[in-house]
This record gives C-alpha cells, sequence and structure tokens, in this order.
C-alpha cells in the first residue's frame, strides 16, 4: 500500500511539473527583493550608481513546505566605462549577469548568462536628473530531468517497467536566445534625495521553447518600476519602491518601504540598519531587515502568504537573501542614483 501512494505522489508530481513546464510562459523566476537585483529588473539600471563597479546576489527559496518547490539564485557584476570619453555626468555602463532555477525539486532546472549595456543622459550641468536606455542579450538552457517522472503505465501486471508512451519529448534540454531592453530617469532636487522611474520588456524577441512534441513562444514580461530615497534627518532616510509586472495572464504589484538609520552619519560610506515592509497584493507580506556597512549592503526578507495559497503553504511564502557590495575610491565622489 504504501509503494502504490508513493507512485501516485510522483505521479502528481509529473502532472505538477507538466502543468509548470505548459504553462511556463507565465511567469519568469523573480524576486520579492526586486529592488536589490537591478539587472533582473531592468537592463538600464547597468552601471547606474554611485562607484566604480557593484556586485549583486540574490538567492530565494518559495514555498519551504514544499521542498524545493522553486529555489533561485542570481549573481551579476557593472560597471561604468568611457568616463573620460564621454560628456561629463553621463554614465555608459556595462554589465554581465547569470541566473540559475530549479523548480519540483530538480525537476525542472533554468540557467542563463546576460550580457548588458545601458547610457544615461545627463538633462542638466550637475547631472541630477537623467535619462536612459538599456540592453541585454541572453543564452538560457533550460534542462528537465527525465529520470524522476514515474507514468501511470509504468506501472504493469510485470511490474514496474520504467518506460512509457504517455509523452514525446523534443530532448531533456532546450537552449535560446533572448534580448531584453528598458528605459530609466532619475532625478534629484537637491543633490541629496533621488527618485526613478522605470519600464523594462524582457524576451522581446520571444523566443521558442518547450520539450513536448510541441513549443511555446515565451511570452514578454513588461515591468514598470519606481521608487526613491529621502532623507528624513540627519540620521534617517526613508526608501521607498514598488513595481508591477505582467507576463501572459499572470501580474504582480509590490510596494513598501524601510526606514535606514546611518549611524555614523557618514553619507559616503555608511553603517546603517534597515526596517521596513512590501507589501504583494493579494499574496504575502514581505518583512525586510538590512543591514549596511561601508559599500556593503545585506538584506533579508521573508513572504508570508496572505492568499488562498496559506493553507497549503502553512502560510510560508520563502526566504530570501540578497547582497550588494559597491566599490568607490576614497576620494569618489559620485552624482545621485538609486539606490538599493
Amino acid at each position: 500500500m504504501l509503494e502504490h501512494f508513493n507512485k501516485m505522489r510522483k505521479i502528481l508530481t509529473l502532472v505538477c511539473t507538466l502543468f509548470v513546464c505548459q504553462y511556463i510562459n507565465a511567469q519568469d523566476p523573480h524576486f520579492s527583493q526586486f529592488f536589490a537585483s537591478p539587472l533582473t529588473l531592468n537592463p538600464a539600471f547597468t552601471g547606474k550608481f554611485s562607484g566604480s563597479w557593484r556586485l549583486a546576489a540574490n538567492h530565494r527559496d518559495q514555498w519551504p513546505s514544499i521542498p524545493k518547490a522553486y529555489v533561485t539564485t542570481s549573481a551579476s557584476i557593472d560597471f561604468p566605462i568611457l568616463k573620460k570619453r564621454i560628456p561629463e555626468n553621463d554614465v555608459f555602463g556595462v554589465g554581465i549577469s547569470g541566473l540559475t532555477d530549479a523548480s519540483a525539486n530538480n525537476i525542472l532546472k533554468l540557467n542563463y548568462g546576460s550580457v548588458s549595456m545601458s547610457y544615461h543622459k545627463a538633462l542638466d550641468e550637475d547631472g541630477y536628473s537623467t535619462i536612459g536606455a538599456g540592453f541585454q542579450a541572453t543564452y538560457s538552457n533550460m534542462n528537465l530531468d527525465i529520470s524522476k517522472f514515474t507514468f501511470e503505465d509504468m506501472l504493469t501486471q510485470n511490474g514496474f517497467t520504467g518506460t512509457t508512451s504517455d509523452i514525446i519529448y523534443n530532448g531533456n534540454q532546450q537552449g535560446y536566445f533572448d534580448v531584453n531592453a528598458g528605459i530609466l530617469y532619475s532625478g534629484s532636487t537637491n543633490g541629496q534625495n533621488n527618485f526613478y522611474l522605470g519600464a523594462s520588456m524582457y524576451h522581446i524577441n520571444r523566443p521558442k521553447v518547450g520539450f513536448k512534441d510541441k513549443n511555446w513562444y515565451l511570452s514578454g514580461r513588461i515591468s514598470m518600476h519606481g521608487g526613491g530615497s529621502f532623507p528624513l534627518s540627519s540620521m534617517f532616510t526613508a526608501h521607498v519602491s514598488a513595481i508591477h509586472q505582467i507576463q501572459n495572464k499572470a501580474s504582480e504589484t509590490i510596494v513598501g518601504a524601510a526606514i535606514a538609520a546611518n549611524l555614523n552619519q557618514d553619507e559616503e560610506r555608511p553603517a546603517a540598519i534597515y526596517l521596513g515592509s512590501w507589501l504583494r497584493f493579494n499574496d504575502a507580506i514581505i518583512p525586510y531587515v538590512g543591514l549596511e556597512i561601508g559599500g556593503l549592503r545585506i538584506g533579508v526578507s521573508y513572504d508570508f502568504n496572505i492568499s488562498n495559497l496559506k493553507a497549503a503553504t502553512f502560510s510560508r511564502g520563502g526566504s530570501e537573501f540578497s547582497l550588494i557590495f559597491i566599490k568607490r575610491p576614497p576620494d569618489y565622489k559620485g552624482i545621485p542614483c538609486p539606490k538599493f
């Protein structure tokens, strides 16, 4: 009886996995701390920061009550170039990034690497306001571990055969090229605050992807996002951000804010603590804690599920960690930029 139950459980896992495969064009991997993953948010963020180079890393474990349902990790590095060959206060940035996403206990894996670039034109002599655009080229590889599947017709009167005729595959690996782009406005009223507004689209070329006997076109993901940092006093600063994303028939909206307490009151190399929360409408409350020392900031958040799925997940939406390090020379003096 137990053996039969285990086989049925595997069949259920397969059905869920195939459902994910069939509707894979519905939703990309995403982070609750979207503000801490600049190159997966908008290619126009490439090189747009106050420093010499920036390293970002993110890790998310979604729905931990379902073992390894979705585990996503990303990393990127970007930097401005040709500073002496372009107008003062303009920014020309390049970057590379990668992401790995594993679903259904590593049955389905997505890995991709990207190269991105952006250019930001200063709109005033101080460089407080800029308008920019960015582009990103990506190669993605998807792998489906067929050996972990169990089908009903594998169990016969002669025992478990390990073969099936239920599904036809194009192979267990699929690779494709992708094109992404975005625009970004960044502004400041006094050189101390900053606010930004951007939009991006991923999968502009709508690549084909699929493991069954047909392919689907990967739907474009459109993102509209904005935010800013606003000093409240010599010690406290408010950081706000929001995003609305649409892909196929799926959408999400997240809004929230954090208050940073600058303990040493050093603007260039702060020692700060961040406390805040974000809300994903109709889905989750996301408390956030961050620690910044010099150019390094570490963020931790946790999704508390408030949707109809909370009974199955025990309200456990997922944990997430982020790291951003910005290298600044001792004599570096930057201009107001979006801060994550």
